[in-house]
């Protein structure tokens, strides 16, 4: 058999895929995520993960920094998020302009974000210099020396409290912020931004958060793309070695069980109910994952073919769409079953949810549903890995909750390992119908409740 290499791997995967030839799709996207993850860490303490790929005259890369929303102080959510989005509106002599016409005047493309865990700056940019060296050194300055002007962050707070504002006229979002709050209670998981907490932020306070976080310490650098292993050595090194001192990272606050379900129902004039059921889960690294990424495939992640689908959608009509996920995080993350009914439906929509749960919980899935679901999986692994954009991803998430440098090389092999015990074993260790949280906006007026049917005050912890 001829060798392959990378650019022919890449290429041919992206044609088979084209053609609908998925199943050889998969065995070469899985061949190329064979390519070795490089790993060292650089002279200010900051971790690299790199892959090269030659196929393309590009490099992506991401730095993620131990500064999510969890480290917002009370009264102050937000914080993470507005000073991740200011640390490019001016800084070491640079104002926004300058910054963003930087950028653009070399065809380098910035993003950033901050989520519960981490706060993340990306970059792609051509390999050609000297179009990639003044991309890396802007990031760097943007990264090492933010300004935060006083005039930009006023007008991105008043943008903020407006997005706010209007997110909470939503019932989705209405349903979500509420969820969060009563599964997580007083753990920074269940907070969220408000129109008083991001008015209550000054620019000092970004400062403060970005000398204290924005360290190498807490810094994990992914890269992939077509440059050496040295130049990327470099690369990593230049965006690091100003960055402030910091504090040593530590870890979360633990997350409580629930010990006791409870239902909140908010009356909202939307023409459907927004239904949201779960409880914390399970957390990054953990090994009943692949048990339970499996069969949650069955239950309710595999769209058309989950049983939640199917009795929900294709035998009563109940809801247009259902579905359920695993979010792993530091902490536990959710677990979490979503759907919307018409608001005279609510209750026998719930009923179904709650009785295809139990069901699934007791029997678990059959011999047939979990070699589908394994099949169905390991087929569309090319699809997860078919840009460097879906590599980087993955190697971020690699190196931020530190998973196994073999993750991606092994990742169908996990999936083809369960079995029928592991996943009734995984989910009965990590699901418990008795605990969990119900929230439903749309449908009411109707009083929160526990469980048992006495008055609920939020989630018990």
């Amino acid at each position: 058999m001829p060798r392959i290499d990378r650019i022919s791997v890449r290429t041919l995967a992206f044609l088979l895929l084209r053609a609908g030839f998925a199943a050889a799709a998969a065995w070469v996207g899985a061949a190329w995520a064979a390519l070795p993850i490089e790993h060292w860490t650089t002279s200010s303490g900051a971790r690299v993960f790199f892959m090269r790929a030659d196929a393309i005259p590009m490099l992506d890369l991401n730095i993620d920094f131990d500064a999510g929303a969890r480290f917002d102080p009370r009264g102050r959510e937000g914080l993470a998020a507005l000073t991740n989005s200011m640390l490019a509106r001016g800084g070491d002599g640079l104002d926004e302009t300058a910054i963003a016409e930087g950028f653009a005047s070399v065809g380098a493309q910035r993003s950033g974000g901050a989520g519960d865990d981490r706060a993340s700056m990306g970059l792609r940019t051509l390999t050609s210099e000297p179009e990639m060296g003044q991309a890396v050194a802007l990031l760097a300055r943007v990264l090492a020396r933010p300004a935060f002007p006083s005039a930009v962050l006023a007008r991105e707070k008043e943008r903020t409290v407006q997005a706010i504002r209007e997110a909470e006229t939503k019932p989705e979002t209405i349903a979500r912020w509420t969820f969060d709050a009563l599964m997580y209670g007083g753990h920074p998981y269940g907070a969220h931004a408000s129109a008083e907490s991001i008015a209550a932020i000054g620019r000092d306070d970004l400062a403060a958060f970005h000398r204290r976080y924005y360290s190498a310490s807490r810094a994990v650098v992914s890269m992939i793309g077509a440059v050496s292993r040295e130049r990327a050595q470099a690369i990593a090194e230049q965006l690091t070695r100003d960055l402030p001192a910091g504090e040593a990272a530590s870890p979360p606050p633990a997350v409580e069980p629930l010990a006791r379900a409870v239902e909140r129902r908010i009356a909202n004039p939307a023409s459907q109910s927004h239904i949201l059921i779960g409880q914390p889960a399970i957390a990054r690294g953990d090994p009943d994952f692949f048990p339970l990424f499996v069969g949650n495939y069955v239950l309710g992640g595999g769209g058309f073919v989950s049983r939640l689908y199917s009795e929900v959608r294709e035998k009563r009509g109940l809801a247009y769409s259902v579905y359920s996920y695993f979010a792993p995080l530091l902490q536990p993350g959710p677990f979490a079953i979503g759907l919307q009914t018409r608001k005279d439906q609510t209750d026998v929509a719930l009923g179904v949810v709650r009785e295809t749960l139990a069901r699934f919980l007791s029997e678990g899935p059959s011999a047939e549903e979990l070699q589908a679901a394994k099949s169905n999986l390991v087929g569309g692994f090319a699809l997860r890995i078919d840009s460097n954009r879906k590599i980087l991803d993955n190697l971020a998430v690699i190196g931020f909750y530190r998973l196994p440098l073999d993750y991606l090389d092994r990742w169908t092999d996990r999936v083809e390992a369960v079995t029928l015990e592991d996943v009734r074993a995984a989910f009965a260790r990590h699901i418990h119908p008795d605990a969990m949280v119900t929230v439903v906006v749309g449908a009411g007026p109707v009083p929160e409740k526990a469980a048992a049917g006495a008055p609920g005050e939020g989630a018990a912890r």
